[in-house]
């Protein structure tokens, strides 16, 4: 069973990701395990302190490097193989190919840390085998991007999905092309029609269509 742990400080924003859906069926087939560790459990003294202010000055706050560390080698107990990976605006941009290549990892489990405030203790780098960001712009906090890597590999482990072709034909599946056009009942709604070559039932005419209407959307 592969295992995606989640390092966060708001371990409830997951609850409703990972019981719902495509994630929830694949947990429930027992093809992977979704859970979440609560930073703050790690946290210092009776506060539970995980931030401090930087050295040298500056606004905002850090997540501290104690903290941190605690928590990965807490998650390595429970899956001593997984990869650290760091939801971070420094990463390198996820994209389909990556997350195929994480799905087709077939053993491989991962534990991603979520940072927040204005970053995270450099020290905490040496943790990790993967810096990854979903896009050029930045978020409050990493738990978003986790959710969205998560998501887009989970969606690719065979037997998740059902049909498997499914995942074959998806936009960005080639990493340059959009996916074509579909449609289903009615043939027409509101003055609006289906294109007569999904009507006509030549399977070759429709392939060929799928594919000139892929290629006009290729990146």
């Amino acid at each position: 069973m592969r295992k995606f742990q989640v390092i966060t400080l708001f371990p409830e924003m997951f609850t409703g990701v990972f019981e719902s859906s495509m994630m929830w069926k694949a947990q429930k087939d027992e093809i992977v395990r979704l859970s979440t560790i609560d930073l703050r459990q790690f946290g210092i003294g009776p506060r539970k302190q995980v931030d401090d202010t930087p050295y040298g000055g500056g606004d905002g706050m850090l997540l501290k490097p104690e903290p941190l560390f605690a928590a990965v080698e807490h998650a390595k107990t429970i899956d001593p193989t997984a990869k650290v990976v760091l939801l971070t605006a420094r990463g390198d941009r996820w994209n389909q190919a990556m997350a195929q290549a994480h799905a087709d990892d077939s053993e491989q489990g991962y534990i991603y840390i979520c940072g927040r405030y204005e970053g995270y203790d450099e020290r905490i780098v040496s943790l990790v085998d993967e810096q990854v960001r979903v896009g050029d712009y930045v978020l409050t906090g990493g738990e978003l991007p986790a959710m969205t890597v998560i998501d887009s590999i989970v969606r690719l482990i065979p037997g998740v999905l059902g049909g498997e072709e499914s995942a074959v034909i998806e936009s960005f599946s080639d990493g340059k092309t959009l996916e074509f056009p579909q449609y289903t009942r009615p043939a027409e709604f509101r003055d609006m029609k289906v294109p007569d070559v999904l009507l006509s039932g030549n399977h070759g005419e429709i392939a060929k269509w799928r594919e000139a209407q892929s290629k006009q959307a290729e990146l």
